[in-house]
């Protein structure tokens, strides 16, 4: 792909709304990709996250062995001085290692840079950089951003959220969730932009401004609506029930005064 050649990105708002593609900036998005640059990031990165702390014990560490197996001559056998040598079962180990190796591997910044705009270049050409144009978290809502990402159908793969700066409230909503992971786009190393299958990238992280659009998400709404209607209707037929049990007992009651009013009214028999 040449330098001159723009490329473009689906573009998305916080909810996930779908909008039009933007063309991202050709500074950091000018279509090489370098495939080398890239393998020498990414075995430096996991290299360096080995601690080297791998200990052996020699003869003179390990346990017992304080006396000589059997004597020097006369039992057919091979001289031995201790069990704890190497070449007897539970011995010491030779040139193993002690807990002081070191992994690190150094890379110079320009390689750096050259291999993390290459790996977004890679996902840029294969149309799997998503533009977001802002997430405006207040607080964590896990609910919020595991929905946005399934509107925008990226759910089921492995995703990273590059936003502008620290923002810690989308990086306590994404961490529930697996295979999601978000950082500031300018700690986004080679190996994070490689792992994910989807990068979504907040637009003012590279310069860009998108205009506001006004986002319709009809689905929670209108289950939200159906809700609130369905509550007064449960709360009145919870208030006619008791005032048709009040009616019932009322009824009942009337015969029973009714009955008690006779017996009074009845004369007395003679004789008694």
């Amino acid at each position: 792909m040449s330098d001159t050649q723009t490329i473009d990105a689906a573009a998305y708002t916080a909810l996930g709304t779908t909008r039009e593609r933007v063309a991202l900036p050709a500074t950091p998005f000018d279509g090489v990709v370098n495939v080398p640059v890239m393998h020498q990031a990414v075995k430096a990165f996991l290299a360096n996250q080995r601690a080297g702390t791998a200990s052996t014990k020699t003869r003179g560490m390990v346990s017992g062995g304080n006396q000589k197996p059997w004597k020097q001559k006369g039992t057919g056998r091979a001289r031995q001085g201790s069990t704890r040598a190497p070449h007897w079962p539970g011995g010491g180990t030779v040139f193993g290692p002690h807990g002081d190796r070191n992994y690190s591997e150094k890379v110079p910044r320009q390689v750096r840079a050259l291999a993390r705009k290459s790996a977004l270049n890679a996902r840029a050409r294969e149309g799997a950089l998503l533009v977001v144009d802002r997430f405006s978290y207040e607080e964590p809502n896990t609910a919020r951003l595991r929905d946005a990402l399934a509107r925008m159908g990226v759910a089921d793969q492995k995703i990273l959220i590059l936003t502008d700066g620290s923002k810690p409230a989308v990086y306590l909503s994404a961490r529930n969730l697996p295979n999601v992971h978000a950082l500031p786009f300018a700690d986004a190393s080679t190996y994070h932009v490689l792992w994910s299958d989807v990068v979504v990238l907040e637009a003012t992280a590279i310069g860009t401004e998108l205009a506001p659009v006004a986002e319709s998400v009809s689905a929670p709404v209108k289950n939200k609506a159906v809700k609130a209607e369905a509550a007064p209707a449960k709360k009145t037929a919870a208030k006619k029930a008791p005032a048709k049990k009040a009616a019932a007992k009322t009824t009942a009651a009337k015969p029973a005064a009714k009955k008690a009013a006779v017996k009074k009214a009845a004369p007395k028999k003679k004789g008694d």
